[in-house]
């Protein structure tokens, strides 16, 4: 890939973001080793790459949803990291109120919505925003994101038929990071090439470096087009990686520390630095500088989740359906 085809401005803005990211969950990890996050939680670490190349090329009018590992594309969708931070804590601050946790993300604002902790039901809620996009004539895309493990789900096959019937514009993205839970591609499908599953619908689909954030922005920009001209959907299959468990409590007995370390040398973070540095000749000092910033935005983040207060008690029946507003449920 030529060195001129991104500008520097745009490998500046993935460096910080991905930086953004990788801080964040680190940050989390540590936390939640602290007990100062409990329940569940899945970090993006190692996945940032393809946060960094959908949003340059995609508007921010553009909805995301996604499964449970929703950190990194929350805070890309512009979440703030004080509010995200805070709903790890539980604390009343947090974007869900302190009542979703790390599964469950949500910004209206940002046109973030979620975080779902159910496998694959948000390939379907996906389709339904693209629906609704369609249906007040903007020319907003859906992107939809989900696992390698969620492609085994009927809700996936389901939507994919609709969504071709009626063009949906919605971007189908699988970030396949090889296991799901402990549990890998080769083992669970007899089509180990995910993307292959859109042939079925006849949907235009590919398969993606998900490691390149150049990759997935091209990839991206391609199926926006084709969404926004009203010509349907799309399959992307990213392949990517993880570098953390499953999710906390994973002992990570299902793959090698080689296989790990081999990825590592792919770390998209590194790559955009390195391009900085070595092809847009930006000195250390101003990468130390964002370096910096990020480490003050991580630092006040978990400071304003300590002093945040606890939700109060009258909280709990708030949000959910009650009697008196749904007089069909009965006792």
């Amino acid at each position: 890939m030529a060195a001129t085809k991104f500008t520097k401005e745009t490998y500046l803005y993935w460096y910080e973001m991905m930086l953004l990211l990788r801080r964040f969950e680190e940050k989390t990890g540590q936390l939640y080793g602290m007990q100062k996050i409990r329940g569940f939680c899945h970090l993006y670490i190692g996945q940032e790459a393809l946060a960094a190349g959908c949003m340059t090329a995609t508007r921010q009018e553009d909805p995301f949803i996604t499964a449970y590992r929703d950190h990194g594309l929350a805070l890309a969708k512009g979440m703030s990291p004080n509010t995200c931070m805070a709903e790890l804590y539980g604390k009343a601050t947090g974007c869900s109120k302190g009542k979703g946790g790390s599964m469950h993300f949500f910004g209206v604002k940002e046109y973030f919505f979620g975080g779902h902790g159910i496998v694959g039901a948000q390939i379907g809620t996906g389709a339904g925003l693209a629906f609704a996009e369609q249906y007040k004539g903007t020319d907003n895309v859906s992107l939809t994101f989900f696992g390698d493990g969620a492609s085994r789900q009927g809700m996936l096959h389901e939507t994919f038929n609709l969504a071709m019937i009626w063009k949906l514009p919605v971007i189908f993205i699988c970030e396949n990071n090889n296991y799901a839970m402990g549990t890998s591609v080769e083992r669970t499908s007899n089509v180990t090439d995910i993307y292959k599953l859109a042939d079925a619908y006849d949907m235009p689909a590919d398969k993606v470096d998900g490691m390149s954030p150049e990759a997935v922005h091209e990839a991206v920009a391609r199926a926006v087009k084709r969404a926004r001209a009203g010509e349907g959907p799309t399959l992307l299959e990213m392949k990517t990686y993880r570098y953390k468990g499953h999710s906390m409590s994973d002992p990570q007995k299902y793959r090698s520390k080689d296989e790990v370390e081999e990825y590592k040398e792919r770390d998209p973070i590194d790559h955009c630095k390195n391009k900085l540095v070595n092809e847009f000749s930006v000195a250390e000092e101003d990468i130390e500088e964002i370096n910096e910033r990020i480490r003050q935005v991580i630092e006040e983040c978990v400071r304003f989740s300590e002093e945040s207060p606890w939700p109060d008690d009258n909280e709990l029946l708030k949000d959910v359906y009650q009697q008196e507003d749904y007089p069909f449920i009965v006792d």
